[in-house]
């Protein structure tokens, strides 16, 4: 810290004042574009500073949009100018403008992120919501997000065991095992009530790769524009079901089941002792709605409930089921950096999707290997599946010990050597911690070595191997950043089943 002013202590890199910050509020939108429908939700979030450290307060809804069914412009594509014109409606509907939203995440889910158009909607709508929206396109995210949003994860706090929330949308259906506050485990599979759609003369309107597939499975041929029987929707909604139900009891599953996974399975373990229930589907599980869409979703509800009964676990009601994802997003996906940051500069912000490695945690468990810290950088961009080498990636990495001036110097020079090549093609120098010393050593970086390039370094902020991050800009009074950590998947076809994409887990 330097430069006193009026008496006041600033930070150096944001002139920041340290009694201005033990409090931040910010205004967080979620958007969801599912298979079925689309919505969104702004949330006041207030976070209160702990040490150097900030904890979310406390979580205010303040508007629900209304729910859209997800429009779309022939088969494989989502009808952009009739999502623009309902966002533009909500945003007013809500006495909110764009340039008010300081945080938030744009989620593409189910089929909707395999559409052609999928990743320029996304790119679109998140740069037009808001100063720093998020863009998350996978199933892993979706369900973390649906687990906190329903309210199972707050459920499995005082939980003696697990609590299983069962995520079912149009397209596919998330599994999400929570223990203890957190999400320990999570999967997603091609089941979902809108893989067949009807018109209101029950003809085939729609017919999804997951919906072909488990058709010819029951013997029955589905021909667009020809109608439908109710005894071949009654089979088809049992067989789903029944796929259903070995995904969740986690046992050795069929190749019929595995086929349709996105995501690896859940592992073996004991029943949980509540399930919990989020999507589109929730409203008839929890006979909150009885009005059918012209899909499977009442007879997978009801199949399920049963199903689900019959096995044993207690079915909790929840108070958000079709909106979980969508307060999820606005509530759940962002951390706060710590109030110890360094950003060399602040017009550089925002980042988004930077790729994130991590540093082997023993190498800063000991006396620090400057050569052993770049030459593990080295190999975590090697093997991180990235073409581009030379671009830009986040380094993670847990501090462990004291921060000496030897082993500060020790770690940054091995990490400049690191990222060498990142260096010389003008590209920033992220780094993200999960303790109180980003700023030190951003100071390092900038003091020290004379780095001439830009040098982000937060802390606060928890991230694994494979995530992407997003940084927002420098929140006012406070000095810290909005940081997003996620998934990014955006599958090149409709292909069904994790088999045949290319995918990274959260």
């Amino acid at each position: 810290m330097d430069n006193p002013a009026g008496g006041r202590l600033f930070f150096t890199n944001a002139r920041r004042s340290i009694v201005d910050e033990d409090e931040i509020q910010i205004i967080s939108v979620g958007i969801d574009i599912g298979s079925s429908t689309t919505h969104l939700a702004f949330s006041r979030i207030t976070l209160e500073r702990v040490d150097s450290h900030y904890i979310v307060a406390n979580r205010e809804v303040l508007f629900e949009s209304a729910i859209l069914l997800t429009p779309y412009a022939g088969e494989n594509e989502i009808d952009t100018a009739a999502l623009k014109d309902f966002f533009e409606t909500q945003y007013q509907l809500a006495d909110i403008d764009f340039d008010t939203i300081d945080t938030g995440a744009l989620i593409l889910t189910g089929t909707a992120v395999r559409r052609n158009n999928a990743r320029a909607i996304a790119d679109i709508f998140a740069k037009a919501a808001g100063k720093f929206v998020s863009i998350s396109a996978g199933d892993g995210m979706e369900a973390i997000l649906a687990a906190h949003g329903a309210g199972a994860v707050a459920l499995s706090v005082n939980a003696a065991h697990d609590v299983l929330n069962i995520d079912i949308g149009g397209g596919t259906t998330k599994l999400a095992r929570c223990y203890r506050g957190e999400v320990r485990e999570f999967t997603a599979i091609d089941i979902g009530a809108r893989l067949i759609a009807m018109d209101e003369l029950g003809r085939l309107t729609r017919l999804e790769p997951a919906g072909r597939k488990i058709a010819e499975a029951c013997g029955i041929v589905l021909t667009l524009g020809a109608v439908v029987s109710a005894t071949d929707l009654d089979i088809m909604a049992d067989l789903m079901t029944d796929h259903l139900m070995e995904a969740i009891k986690a046992s050795v599953l069929s190749e019929p089941v595995s086929d349709l996974l996105r995501l690896p399975p859940l592992s073996p373990s004991a029943r949980p002792s509540f399930i919990t229930f989020s999507g589109g589907v929730s409203e008839y599980v929890y006979q909150r709605a009885s009005a059918g869409h012209g899909d499977l979703g009442l007879r997978l509800a009801q199949n399920i409930a049963r199903k689900v009964k019959a096995w044993g676990p207690e079915v909790v009601p929840v108070a958000q089921g079709i909106r979980a994802t969508v307060i999820g997003a606005s509530q759940y996906t962002v951390q706060v950096s710590g109030s110890t940051i360094f950003v060399s500069d602040l017009d550089f912000l925002p980042l988004r999707n930077v790729p994130t490695i991590m540093l082997t945690p023993a190498l800063l468990s000991g006396d620090i290997d400057a050569q052993a810290i770049a030459a593990d950088i080295t190999h975590a961009i090697a093997t991180s599946g990235v073409i581009d080498t030379t671009q830009a990636f986040a380094l993670g990495y847990s501090w462990q010990g004291s921060a000496t001036f030897a082993r500060l110097e020790a770690f940054c020079r091995g990490v400049a050597a690191g990222f060498a090549a990142q260096i010389a093609s003008a590209q920033p120098l992220i780094l993200v911690g999960d303790c109180d010393i980003g700023g030190l050593i951003g100071l390092h970086f900038a003091e020290e070595l004379h780095m001439r390039g830009k040098v982000v370094s937060i802390d606060g902020i928890i991230s694994k191997k494979f995530d992407f991050i997003d940084i927002g800009k420098m929140l006012e009074g406070s000095g810290s950043v909005p940081v997003v950590v996620k998934s990014l998947i955006f599958p090149g076809s409709d292909a069904v089943g994790r088999s045949k994409l290319d995918t990274i887990n959260h």
